[in-house]
């Protein structure tokens, strides 16, 4: 017997220094990253609900599985990478989602990253100390 293929849409997401790779097959609404279940994944339940805010914003949290692989980063910035990646995976899956997800932000990538250390300074910003004598 063959075995019935499953549609599946994908989507990257990037956040700082954190990059997903999303995949969204159908199913009933697991989310798996790296192997493990999101409850393993992340400990805080804000991470939780940054990563479910595009299924909860268009109603497909029970429609689809997330499997999804995460390299870089923090704890947040790999949470907006996943969140980015599965509102582009959405919008491949079906297109009358774009006026949402583009409302809430979802699809815009987050241009914030680490500014760069400077010479004569410790980081950034960061002088050292100060001495008058």
């Amino acid at each position: 017997m063959a075995k019935k293929e499953k549609i599946v849409f994908y989507g990257t997401g990037r956040r700082k220094n954190a990059i997903a790779r999303v995949r969204l097959v159908e199913g009933k609404g697991n989310i798996t990253i790296n192997k493990k279940d999101i409850n393993e994944f992340f400990g805080p339940e804000t991470l939780k609900v940054i990563v479910r805010q595009p299924l909860t914003a268009t109603d497909t949290t029970s429609k689809y599985d997330v499997i999804c692989t995460v390299k870089g980063g923090g704890f947040t910035g790999q949470a907006g990478a996943i969140r980015h990646g599965i509102a582009r995976a959405l919008n491949e899956a079906n297109s009358e989602f774009r006026p949402i997800l583009k409302s809430n932000g979802f699809l815009t990538r987050d241009p914030r990253m680490k500014e760069r250390k400077k010479y004569g300074l410790k980081k950034s910003r960061k002088a050292p100390q100060f001495s008058k004598r």
